[in-house]
């Protein structure tokens, strides 16, 4: 429709008049007649029910309580479960220590101005996303509790980055949905890796990728892998870099190597 053009408006119908109210003796004749009605009819009603015997309420229905009335024999308590396999003993310790260990033939990467003493800040992993500050956000709506971390050289160019990042315990979760999320843009070819990747064997939904090269000039090809993966409460990150290919399995071993650990 052009700007200059009219529209006919259809007439406005006319209001439907109110109701008019009773006015003199005979509102007050109504009034007085409603009065009754309602006091006659709650008076009836509490005679009918004076009149009723009492109705006994329901009993309360309660299960027997599940645990034994007198505790178990000492001989007959089942043991603790030693620290090797109480996963929440090793997990609420010192999370570095669930790193894996480091491969023969690499050295630690003292370049690596990410980690403090084997620790990782939540504002240094928040850097480096694309959206900082809404990473950040995330981070501490999700109730990040630590991050661990380990970054390693081997020969020229070949590095390796391990990131622990665990979320508070708790009915959420957070370590999954991080992996998840992660996960769920690798297949594309502008920011993942272009492919579907692979599975690591006893992960459940853990993955390691190796993405096609870069090559720009005046530079030497960029070659790159990584693994994500979640073991309860924690989120496992690996990233492999070099200037050489690197194999599917260097990347899987030591993503099923840091599974085992953790």
């Amino acid at each position: 429709m052009e700007p200059n053009d009219t529209i006919s408006e259809a007439p406005a119908q006319p209001p439907t008049p109110a109701r008019p109210r009773p006015r003199g003796r005979t509102a007050l004749l109504i009034a007085a007649a409603a009065l009754l009605g309602v006091s006659g009819g709650t008076a009836v009603g509490y005679g009918i029910q004076a009149q009723r015997p009492p109705t006994p309420l329901p009993a309360l229905s309660q299960t027997e309580l599940a645990y034994p009335a007198k505790a178990l024999p000492a001989d007959k308590t089942p043991a603790p479960l030693p620290a090797s396999q109480d996963r929440r003993v090793r997990t609420d310790g010192d999370l570095r220590k669930l790193l894996v260990d480091r491969p023969a033939g690499w050295s630690d990467d003292e370049e690596a101005d990410w980690l403090d003493d084997g620790w990782m800040t939540v504002g240094s992993l928040a850097r480096e996303f694309k959206n900082e500050a809404h990473m950040f956000e995330y981070f501490i709506e999700s109730d990040v509790r630590r991050i661990a971390g380990a970054a390693w050289r081997k020969g020229e160019h070949r590095e390796a980055e391990i990131r622990l990042v665990q979320f508070s315990s708790g009915v959420d979760t957070a370590a999954a949905d991080f992996a998840d999320g992660q996960r769920s843009y690798m297949s594309a070819s502008e920011n993942g890796a272009g492919n579907e990747g692979d599975a690591v064997e006893g992960s459940g939904s853990g993955r390691y990728y190796v993405y096609g090269v870069e090559r720009k000039p005046g530079y030497e090809p960029f070659y790159r892998a990584r693994a994500v993966m979640h073991r309860g409460d924690i989120m496992i990150e690996i990233n492999l870099y070099d200037t050489r290919p690197i194999s599917k399995k260097d990347i899987r071993t030591l993503a099923e190597r840091q599974l085992e650990r953790v």
